[in-house]
């Protein structure tokens, strides 16, 4: 019997042992559930907070290449660089806790990117300088053009003025009508039935910038019914592109200087009266008309 109520109390101690112990094992499972599931909230807050980190990261590197253009091409080979970090970093993300290792691989990103941003800057300073030195090239080479055009309108209009100046005039165009009486002898008249002969003299002004040697003057007079009087049919010269016929030719040695001239014109048929009325007697170098005079025959 003593020993029947050993074994009996040694059960219940076992029973009672075996139950503290599964308490326990209860309590401390229900700790390390609760510690797991505080664990897994406390790494998917890090992993949202390194996500968003890593959007952000992306977020202003695109908005850099967007500011930047064409610009940011020349820096391709980085910013695969950039994009390929980013990939590896989200699927680390998505696969594993190692976050710091995430941690390190986004603190390289970011150092990767902010040497992106300074090197693109860099190059926009220097395409930005290279834009204002080739402006600068262009506004010169504009300057330098119209500088040139310039002194090319004021050299044509000079030369144009020198070209102007250039040239012989005739002054104090004046014509006498003469009768002929034995033979040479002359007599001043007014009278058209009376003249046999015409006097023509002028004045071949000075003008240094002519340059001398001979000169041809051809003498055209204009009776009043618009005929030039001719010596020959033959007797004309080019002017202005058209064959003109002229009444008289005079060769002169030109030097600059101012020189009168006198030449004669002696009417062929002397059985015919000359025309009454007012005649116009016009003096022309080979390229221009130089000076005009007209008299009258009554």
């Amino acid at each position: 019997m003593e020993e029947q109520k050993t074994g009996t109390r040694n059960s219940r101690i076992t029973i009672i042992l075996l139950s503290l112990a599964v308490i326990a094992l209860i309590i401390w499972i229900f700790y390390q559930r609760n510690q797991f599931s505080g664990l897994v909230k406390e790494k998917e807050a890090e992993k949202i907070e390194l996500q968003s980190e890593l959007d952000s990261v992306l977020t202003e590197h695109n908005r850099i290449k967007a500011e930047y253009g064409t610009l940011s091409d020349s820096l391709s080979a980085k910013d695969s660089i950039i994009q390929a970090n980013a990939i590896e970093i989200r699927k680390l993300l998505d696969t594993q806790w190692e976050y710091n290792k995430v941690r390190k691989k986004l603190a390289m990103l970011q150092k990767i990117t902010q040497g992106y941003v300074r090197q693109i800057d860099s190059l926009y300073t220097v395409n930005r300088e290279l834009v204002a030195e080739n402006e600068k090239i262009r506004q010169d080479y504009r300057n330098e053009q119209y500088k040139t055009q310039t002194l090319i309108k004021d050299k044509e209009e000079l030369t144009q003025k020198v070209n102007e100046a250039a040239i012989l005039r005739a002054y104090d165009v004046s014509v006498t009508a003469y009768k002929l009486k034995g033979g040479e002898k002359e007599q001043a008249t007014d009278k058209a039935t009376r003249t046999d002969r015409l006097r023509i003299c002028f004045t071949v002004g000075e003008n240094p910038l002519v340059a001398s040697g001979k000169k041809i003057l051809y003498v055209r007079i204009t009776r009043p019914d618009n005929v030039v009087v001719t010596k020959s049919k033959y007797d004309t010269f080019i002017f202005n592109g058209q064959t003109i016929p002229y009444s008289i030719r005079e060769d002169i040695q030109y030097d600059g200087k101012s020189q009168n001239r006198c030449v004669v014109w002696t009417k062929k048929d002397n059985d015919k009266p000359a025309m009454k009325g007012r005649y116009q007697v016009t003096v022309f170098t080979e390229d221009r008309e130089i000076g005009t005079g007209t008299f009258e025959l009554k």
